[in-house]
């Protein structure tokens, strides 16, 4: 398998989240590769659990982001990464929640979401990053 890469061709900006989509199946943050999607907060990850959400999957074709997942809630800024062809499902429950304490939600393709995270400190945003469609 060939080394990650950043996902936009770039070095990761000094001071900000190291994160790298090397492509579909996984992702590459402060240095570990996952084959899974990931919630970065407060510069942790962790693995997303979408078990909360599965029930849905039906309704949409692929399980999505719902607010019944354990979602990051530290930051100001919650970025989505919606995959490799941008498919994830965000629920509107999401955005009300984040909204609700004070916080943006930017949705857009995992790799972007990547170049995005890259330029900002690991307390400006907490992310749902989706790896694969």
């Amino acid at each position: 398998m060939p080394a990650p890469r950043p996902c936009d061709g770039a070095a990761p900006t000094v001071g900000g989240v190291d994160v790298e989509y090397p492509g579909f199946g996984s992702i590459v943050v402060n240095g570990i590769r996952y084959d899974h999607d990931v919630i970065v907060e407060a510069g942790r990850v962790r693995p997303r659990d979408k078990r909360p959400s599965r029930p849905l999957k039906a309704r949409f074709g692929h399980t999505p982001l719902s607010a019944a997942e354990d979602l990051p809630a530290s930051a100001s800024l919650l970025v989505v990464g919606t995959g490799d062809s941008a498919r994830l499902p965000i629920l509107p429950e999401v955005v009300a929640a984040a909204e609700g304490r004070g916080a943006e939600v930017r949705a857009m393709p995992t790799s972007q979401a990547c170049a995005l995270l890259r330029t900002l400190e690991a307390s400006q945003a907490d992310a749902v990053l989706h790896v694969t469609c």
